[in-house]
């Protein structure tokens, strides 16, 4: 097993070697994306790639979903920790979905993991997740969903289990699997372009150990670990010393309508080896829905947000979260234990990261955004097909606000945090399924107003062809994102069945087997993001331009923004200045 070595590597050939094995990873994703069945990776690629050393350490992770590391290093963690009763062979592969016995984070991630021989000897691991529309459940794609209150209601658990055997798959189990979820050719054709992918990634290694020697690829991992533990603690240095509170809530957890804390304590130390540390004491209670967080889900989250504020461009390998020390409370909303229900663990994910920005905007707030969208709106249709009578489910997270920043606006429409996924194109959608999208855009006002405004959210409106089940998890529909140094909340989210009908009613945000009958609406908003400094400091002419392009209303404009503006979408100077005279002695607008 090649793991450590007394070899210096020769820094030009460790960042050649480095940037072979990244682009490893990188391309066993387009291989993935390429190949696969489900529109939920095809198109919007709910996927993830990653190479890993033979002892587990990440190594190389492709930029698509950062929550997804949480799954492929606990399934990693699982077989080091039991590498030798394994007795791998070349040829073999391990799939796991479980959150308790298997590393996974919610069922739906489908995680394989491969590994590779090279001469006799273990060197690498290369590894995939796919998010499967369906994994069975009480529901279609209830996996998705966030009012399961088990685990067991979510669908098949997967604990780490040999798929592949030296080459030739496991008939009998992968029978297993796929009799237990809807959708039969879709999930086959996902399984087959992720040991496709697993092959390519093999491949590509095997091309660099016969080009470096083992000795030479070991040493330049270990530098590259070292680097980036080195470049980080660096970058800590510029953080102020000291500790930030900060706590956030979840609206409910698709039970009850009790908000649910998440506290955070984060300390940053100097000295010899700065580093950072992250303490969730305070938070909820693992919650009756399925908003939970286990173990694997926090570290991935966790390690994003200390990247994205403190070494945005320092590679996250095993050496980049030596610095990082996190402690949360078992069987709490952010570190669940068994049979806690966690189909819908990323709203909870996204609110950890605006949890931790808030803590951090206290040291460094030119380097945090304001609160997001915050919350990962998920919406699943299930049905049945008209036509060919097959069965369907479609998957769609869509994007949101994302929040206002020190030095310039929140991006409007996308995704935020940890999830990364594209949005599914109207075409692919109602060529592959019996929906119809009657509306698709920006919500005017919805972005938080400050100084630099909030991202808007999105609306989408699909209109059902057929009768489908309609679930989803959300979350900020009840608690708006917060604006910061001044700056305000965003707009919440919604679901709406049949708006601007008689029969329009609101849905939940986390819901499931919601029947949709033929020729009604499910209207889907998102959240804002919230705004960035003092509305009354931004300029009238960046008012003016976003009523122009109608992200802002006239009466926005003129009751946030303290900006006057004539028939024509033209600054009112003088009206302006005597209203924003006016607000700030705290006078009527």
């Amino acid at each position: 097993m090649i793991t450590t070595t007394q070899r210096e590597a020769d820094p030009i050939t460790a960042e050649v070697v480095g940037n072979a094995l990244q682009s490893i990873a990188e391309e066993m994703g387009v291989a993935l994306v390429r190949s696969a069945y489900s529109t939920n990776i095809k198109e919007r690629r709910d996927c993830s790639c990653a190479v890993f050393r033979s002892d587990g350490s990440l190594i190389s992770l492709a930029e698509q979903i950062p929550v997804h590391l949480g799954s492929m290093q606990g399934l990693m963690a699982e077989i080091a920790h039991h590498l030798d009763a394994w007795e791998l062979q070349p040829g073999d592969a391990i799939i796991a979905n479980d959150p308790y016995h298997g590393g996974g984070s919610h069922l739906p991630d489908i995680t394989l993991v491969q590994p590779v021989f090279y001469r006799g000897e273990l060197v690498a691991f290369v590894a995939n997740i796919a998010h499967w529309s369906d994994v069975g459940g009480r529901s279609p794609g209830v996996g998705t969903a966030g009012d399961s209150t088990e685990v067991l209601q979510e669908g098949l658990r997967i604990p780490p289990t040999r798929i592949i055997a030296q080459n030739h798959i496991q008939q009998d189990i992968l029978e297993l699997i796929l009799l237990n979820m809807r959708g039969r050719e879709e999930r086959l054709g996902d399984f087959r372009a992720q040991t496709a992918s697993l092959r390519l990634g093999e491949r590509r290694l095997l091309e660099l150990f016969k080009r470096y020697d083992t000795i030479t690829i070991a040493a330049c991992i270990s530098e590259l670990f070292d680097y980036s533990e080195r470049r980080l603690r660096t970058e800590l240095r510029e953080i102020p010393e000291g500790t930030y509170h900060f706590t956030d809530a979840m609206d409910d957890d698709g039970i009850s309508d009790t908000p649910l804390p998440i506290n955070v304590v984060v300390t940053v130390s100097h000295g010899s080896q700065p580093a950072i540390s992250l303490d969730f004491a305070g938070t909820a209670a693992q919650a009756a829905g399925g908003i939970n967080m286990v173990w694997p889900a926090l570290l991935a989250t966790v390690h994003y947000a200390v990247k994205a504020v403190v070494a945005p461009d320092v590679a996250p390998n095993a050496g980049f979260q030596r610095p990082i020390h996190i402690q949360a409370p078992e069987a709490s909303l952010v570190n669940a234990r068994e049979p806690a229900a966690v189909g819908g663990r990323t709203d909870t994910c996204q609110r950890v990261v605006d949890a931790i920005m808030g803590a951090l905007s206290q040291a460094v707030p030119e380097r945090v955004v304001a609160a997001s969208n915050g919350a990962t709106t998920a919406i699943i249709f299930g049905g049945t097909k008209p036509l060919s009578g097959q069965d369907f489910v479609y998957v769609e997270a869509l994007g949101g606000g994302q929040g206002g920043r020190a030095t310039k606006d929140g991006m409007d429409g996308v995704q935020v945090h940890i999830t990364n996924t594209s949005n599914l194109p109207v075409e692919a959608m109602e060529l592959e399924y019996p929906l119809r999208v009657l509306r698709y855009g920006l919500v005017p006002d919805s972005g938080g107003p400050g100084k630099f405004r909030g991202g808007l959210s999105i609306r989408k409106d699909i209109q059902a062809l057929s009768p489908v089940l309609f679930s989803a998890h959300s979350d900020r529909h009840r608690i708006p994102p917060w604006g910061l140094m001044g700056g305000l909340p965003g707009g919440c989210g919604r679901f709406i069945l049949n708006p601007g009908t008689p029969t329009e009613r609101f849905i939940r945000s986390k819901v499931s087997e919601v029947l949709v009958r033929q020729s009604e609406v499910v209207s889907a908003q998102t959240a804002g993001g919230g705004g960035f400094g003092s509305p009354l400091d931004r300029d009238p002419e960046h008012v003016a331009r976003d009523y122009g392009r109608g992200k802002v209303s006239h009466d926005q404009a003129r009751q946030a923004y303290g900006v006057v503006l004539t028939d024509g979408g033209a600054v009112d100077w003088i009206a302006t200045a005597a209203l924003r005279d006016r607000m700030q002695a705290g006078g009527e607008v």
